[in-house]
């Protein structure tokens, strides 16, 4: 197996690996609030969070403010062979998503614009050692930030618009996999930073009475590209070089594109009286963007030449063939006192990825999520959010016959069952 093998079947990594509360590779850890109500937020108009879930609910969000949270997201993955043997597992380490909101306006005024930076997408996978598919994934490593200046105007008093520019300002994908060599094992790393980029969420809030509200928005398709990343080896014999262990391949640098696909949503906000509020969301994410995966090499790790592989060919291609992907969320909050709310949602997610197409670095399924939450109000201004998020993906089995079928070898045939563990907490300051 080749390095080639590698950047193919790594490349999800570029966006996500074992992501939190939403299909394919997203991340829907928006806000503290909205996480322990289900993730439901577009067709509400909570808090500053509303940048990321609707723009234009946030001229509806009276009072200004500023608040900050942070996720620990723990996942454990569990792979067994088709073949039989024992089940491996992963290290468990712990990803810490976060975000920020502030928003400003008249209080009583029609205008308010806000500045967001949070982490849609991130995560950590590390497999046990010697696992079935080490040849193919040991462990991957992502980071992201999003940056999003907003405004939202309210036109009327019950319709309110909004737009906020998307702004990739960091990200980081780092991939590693074992190498079979006569002398035992080599190790090859992949790792590359994305290029800044650019897109928009806009929403439309309406809110014809107090005791009902919704929304639809729209989150742009972004394409993350990695314009030069690094392939390195280590754990190579004593005098042995990449040359020598990968003759057919002599890049030492990459460059791929990735969409990150367009989400639309649709939400309704419910509050049957002034104690209890109730939300309810749908969206669709357009994985069908997805198509595969393609690769261009450069570089010369010893072999002589610059082109990337031998013979001239310096492009590879990995399909994917990702389908559009529902979700639907539901979640409440009720007021207990003048100081303390408490939350609970349910989500079910829709996988994006076909029979055949699952990969180690992504072993998507349909998944269930359960939520809770609460506030604490400890001053007139100052007040605590704390959410806990249960995923639970459904047992997922590929077989060879399968790979085989669509062409994409470059995977793992087995069963996979995923569940993810995300604990948070938050401060808000409202003035």
């Amino acid at each position: 197996m080749t390095v080639k093998t590698l950047l193919l079947a790594g490349g999800a990594l570029l966006v996500s690996a074992s992501a939190a509360s939403a299909s394919g590779f997203q991340v829907n850890l928006g806000g503290q609030k909205n996480i322990g109500m289900g993730g439901v937020g577009v067709g509400l108009s909570l808090d500053q969070a509303a940048m990321f879930y609707n723009p234009g609910a946030l001229a509806m969000v009276r009072e200004n403010g500023v608040q900050v949270g942070v996720n620990a997201a723990i996942a454990r993955v569990s792979y067994s062979s088709q073949y039989g043997g024992d089940q491996t597992g992963i290290d468990h380490k712990v990803v810490t998503p976060f975000n920020f909101y502030a928003g400003f306006g008249p209080k009583e005024g029609k205008f308010k614009a806000g500045i967001a930076v949070y982490t849609p997408y991130g995560s950590t996978l590390k497999y046990n050692d010697n696992w079935d598919g080490r040849y193919a994934l040991t462990e991957i490593t992502l980071q992201s930030i999003y940056v999003q200046p907003t405004a939202s105007f309210a036109i009327t008093p019950t319709l309110s618009v909004g737009a906020g520019l998307t702004i990739l300002a960091y990200g980081n994908v780092n991939l590693q996999k074992d190498l079979p060599l006569p002398t035992g094992n080599g190790h090859i790393t992949l790792d590359g930073k994305a290029k800044t980029q650019f897109g928009y969420n806009v929403g439309i809030f309406f809110k014809p009475t107090d005791k009902l509200s919704a929304g639809v928005s729209y989150r742009s398709r972004i394409n993350a590209e990695v314009e030069s990343g690094d392939v390195t080896y280590s754990g190579l014999p004593t005098g042995a070089s990449a040359a020598t262990v990968n003759r057919g391949f002599t890049a030492n640098k990459f460059s791929a594109t990735l969409p990150l696909p367009a989400v639309a949503s649709v939400g309704v906000g419910i509050t049957p009286t002034d104690k209890l509020t109730i939300g309810l969301d749908a969206s669709l994410t357009f994985w069908s963007a997805y198509r595969s995966l393609d690769f261009a090499f450069s570089g010369n790790n010893g072999n002589g030449t610059t082109d990337g592989l031998v013979g001239g060919n310096t492009t590879s291609s990995s399909k994917r063939y990702y389908q559009d992907a529902l979700a639907f969320r539901v979640g409440g909050q009720y007021k207990v006192s003048d100081k303390l709310a408490v939350r609970a949602g349910a989500s079910y997610d829709f996988t994006a990825v076909k029979d055949g197409y699952v990969g180690p670095e992504t072993p998507d399924a349909d998944r269930v999520i359960l939520t809770a939450g609460l506030s604490y109000q400890v001053t007139e201004h100052l007040g605590v959010d704390a959410s806990f998020l249960f995923e639970d993906f459904l047992k997922r089995t590929q077989t060879q016959a399968q790979l085989l079928d669509n062409g994409t070898t470059d995977r793992v045939a087995g069963t996979y069952k995923t569940q993810v563990y995300v604990p948070g907490i938050g401060l808000h300051y409202k003035f």
